[in-house]
Formats: C-alpha cells, sequence, structure tokens
C-alpha cells in the first residue's frame, strides 16, 4: 500500500462522451467474510470471483500470519481466485498492525472463537466514518458463554468449552454483528436464533455456501437467523465459493455512467441488488435498460441467471436536460446503501433544484462536503447527519488545493466530481480508494476517462 500515490484527473466539463463496458468484480463485502469463514473449514477451501484490492490482500495476510496458507491460483491475482488451507493455523492472536487498518477484521473472531475457544484482537480500523462500536460483538461472545477482558487495548475472548446455543436479539441493524454471530454459531452447541439481522445479499452469498458445506442456517435475508450449531465439528468444502457482484461497485458505476457517459454498459452486475438506486435514478431522469446475460447450459441458467448488464444512455439529442431533484436517506438493505451516499451526492449536484441527503447508517459520513464546496458546489450542512444540496453548479479546478480521499467511497465521489469538472485535479490518499476498487484508473481510462496515478 503506497499512501503517497495520487490521481490526476482532466474534467471532462460536464460533456457525457465516456462510452464502453464495464465489468464488476466479485463483491468484496461477501469476499472478505468468506475467507474469514475458511477457518471453520477442515481442509482447503476455494474461493471465486475474488477482487484483488487492498482490504482482499489485507486479509489474506492476516490469515497467513495467524498460520494460514494462501495463494492466489497461478500466482496471478487477475484469475480472480484464492486457495486457502488453515489447517495449520497456530495463533489466536489477530495481528494488530494488520487489523487496525481494517474494520472488517473483527468479523475473523467469530470463526476463530468458534474453532479455537479463544481470540485475541484489538479495536478494529480502517475508513473514519463513525464509530461503529464493537459492543454487539463483545455481548453476543458474552450471552454465548465466553468471557471477555480487555487489557492493553486488547480484547481476550475466551470459550474454552465451546460457544452455546443461545437467543441474541440486536439492539440495532449490524451486518458486522449478524455475519459475524451467525458464522461462530455454526459450530457451537445447540441452536442460536438472531433477531433483528441484517438482510444483506452478502450475508446471503455466505450463508447459502456454509449451508452447502455442513452449517444449518435458516432464515438468512430475513430479520430473523436460527443456526442449528453442530458441537464443534468442522465444515468440509463440498463445493468452491463464488462472490456475487459488487453491488456498491455497480452502482457506482452506474452514478458515473448518468454524469459522464454516452453509452455505458455495466457487465456482471445483480440489478436486484440495486433497485432503489436504479429507482431514484430513472426518477430523476436518468435512462437505464436491463440486458440478461446471455446463457450456455442449465448449470449457467442456475448460477448465472441473475447476472445481467446495466446500460445508462445519455441522448445527445437532448444536450440541454438537466436531471430531476429527488431526496435520499440511507437505509440498512433493502434501502437505498450508505456506500452510494457521497456517489449519489455528487449526482444531486448536478441536478435541477433543491435536494437534501440523510445520513441514518453512520454519523460523520460528510467529511467530503467542504472539498465538494472548495469545488463549487452548493452544498449547507443542516446537521452532521444532514446535508441541502442546490443544483445544478458546474464544478471548477482547484488551483491550490488538492482534494482528498476521506474514504473508500467519498474517494470514488471525488473521482466522479473531478472527471465531471472543469480543469484538472490532484486526488490524495487513492490507497483508501484501492480498498474497494481494483485498478480503478485504468478501468475509467479503457472507457475514455483522462487520469493517471502518480
Amino acid at each position: 500500500m503506497n499512501k503517497k500515490q495520487k490521481f490526476i484527473i482532466q474534467g471532462l466539463s460536464g460533456k457525457k462522451i465516456l462510452a464502453g463496458r464495464v465489468c464488476i468484480n466479485g463483491a468484496k463485502n461477501s469476499a472478505l467474510k468468506a475467507m474469514a469463514a475458511s477457518i471453520l473449514f477442515e481442509g482447503e477451501v476455494i474461493l471465486n470471483n475474488i477482487p484483488n484490492t487492498e482490504d482482499i490482500h489485507t486479509m489474506k495476510d492476516i490469515l497467513i500470519d495467524l498460520g494460514a496458507k494462501v495463494e492466489w491460483l497461478n500466482d496471478d491475482p487477475s484469475k480472480k481466485t484464492i486457495k486457502i488451507n488453515t489447517k495449520n493455523i497456530n495463533k489466536t492472536d489477530i495481528d494488530i498492525n494488520l487489523a487496525t487498518t481494517m474494520r472488517a477484521s473483527v468479523v475473523l473472531t467469530g470463526p476463530m472463537l468458534a474453532r479455537f475457544g479463544k481470540v485475541s484482537f484489538p479495536a478494529p480500523g480502517g475508513c473514519v466514518i463513525g464509530a461503529r462500536p464493537i459492543d454487539l460483538f463483545i455481548e453476543g461472545y458474552k450471552k454465548m458463554g465466553a468471557t471477555v477482558t480487555l487489557k492493553n487495548n486488547l480484547y481476550h475472548i475466551e470459550a474454552p468449552r465451546g460457544l452455546q446455543g443461545v437467543e441474541i436479539n440486536f439492539n440495532k441493524i449490524s451486518v458486522g454483528g449478524t455475519e459475524t454471530l451467525m458464522m461462530a454459531s455454526t459450530l457451537a452447541n445447540g441452536v442460536t436464533i438472531l433477531k433483528n439481522c441484517a438482510k444483506e445479499p452478502e450475508i446471503v452469498n455466505v450463508a447459502e455456501w456454509l449451508n452447502v458445506c455442513g452449517a444449518n442456517i435458516k432464515g438468512v435475508g430475513t430479520e430473523t437467523i436460527t443456526i442449528e450449531g453442530n458441537g464443534g465439528e468442522l465444515l468440509k468444502c463440498k463445493k468452491e465459493y463464488t462472490a456475487i457482484p459488487d453491488r456498491i461497485e455497480a452502482g457506482s458505476f452506474l452514478i458515473l455512467g448518468a454524469l459522464s457517459a454516452e453509452k455505458l454498459y455495466i457487465d456482471n452486475c445483480r440489478p436486484d441488488h440495486l433497485e432503489k438506486t436504479i429507482e431514484l435514478l430513472r426518477e430523476a431522469g436518468v435512462q437505464i435498460s436491463i440486458e440478461k446475460k446471455k446463457i450456455n447450459s442449465e448449470e449457467d441458467e442456475n448460477e448465472l441467471n441473475q447476472n445481467k448488464t446495466i446500460v445508462v444512455t445519455n441522448d445527445s439529442a437532448r444536450p440541454d436536460f438537466r436531471f430531476k431533484f429527488f431526496n435520499v436517506e440511507t437505509y440498512e438493505y433493502p434501502g437505498f446503501p450508505t456506500d452510494l451516499q457521497s456517489p449519489i451526492v455528487t449526482f444531486l449536484t448536478q441536478s435541477e433544484g433543491e435536494s437534501t441527503v440523510v445520513e441514518k447508517i453512520f454519523e460523520g459520513r460528510f467529511k467530503y462536503v467542504k472539498d465538494f464546496v472548495a469545488m463549487g458546489a452548493d452544498i449547507t450542512m443542516i446537521d452532521q447527519n444532514q446535508i441541502l444540496i442546490k443544483g445544478p453548479t458546474p464544478l471548477k479546478e482547484l488551483v491550490t488545493k488538492e482534494l482528498s480521499a476521506h474514504d473508500i467511497r467519498a474517494g470514488f465521489a471525488m473521482v466522479l466530481a473531478a472527471l465531471i469538472g472543469k480543469g484538472k485535479f490532484v486526488i490524495n490518499s487513492v490507497h483508501l480508494i484501492d480498498r474497494g476498487y481494483e485498478k480503478l484508473e485504468e478501468r475509467l481510462g479503457a472507457i475514455g476517462a483522462d487520469i493517471k496515478r502518480v
């Protein structure tokens, strides 16, 4: 990870001239959890459609530090397949330096505790977009019979007799809490019932694979998940895992296409995972159509019938057309995703009228707004979780200031703002963007963007 790298982008001055195809990678937030789940298995597992992003490499390094063997098949990350064998894990202390760079590292605690009866870890790190308390994890483990101590900023959790099945009612919906305690419960003694669960497709993706391999998880994708633990017996990989397409990456490129493309094909995506985003953009006047992927066999039908292409078209016969404003609030799935909040704000700066955006998931996720205002956007902070946008406003070059990628998604929003702006833009901290978007400058360059990494 090189924290000194920057993007230099020549803006399109509002012209919609990008064109071509982008292929959506596997979902980072599914792949990371499948990698963590490999600890629950006896022997090796094969994971397919794994994105070559910084977060994936961090998870790989954590697993290797624990004693696992992790390798990209053919030694080529572009092949998108990872083989993991956790048979020889010889420690239960998650590396402090690695864990504090990525919040998703906390999901390792569930599989580690379930298999080895103990684990230690620091407060997880990553993007600075809210406190994201880990109380849900800690209280869940305590209810399942574990003891938790905090010493020198490290959590030490032990369950020498194994985790016990219990009923856990989350006091707030938590993706991390749902998937971590779900994985921990697969090897527990007895039945665990999780209530007020998150419903994200990424959780479903991992749970369905675990079920094929011997887990007994019911109700995933609903508010209540029931897991019948197998008393500590490790799972056996009866089927290779394949990550679903990344809905946040697809949504990011969908918004990019609406603002800057003449015609953009977004391949290998799941429109059914983006229904709220597509609905809002269509209401604003974005021309969106969906093409179904061609299939060759019944097996393809079963596996790929939901992988489609989204086509975004901007009609050159409508040069004076303005997108209509809309209001949006972020919610847990299937609501509008918090990870698309900053890209949609970029879109709304170019829409006609006044829009409000309310952040319901994380506090402090509007840090990027000051950069947008410096570029010329008319955005007012109503409070720390709500903004008012008046548009459209042209975005202009900053002669004496560089833009900053405050987190993964705000970083993409900055790239998007620079692309539609006038002049040349410099964006620093692009290592944060690399955590969630693979080779972004290459993919944007392939569809006509003037962007380079320095």
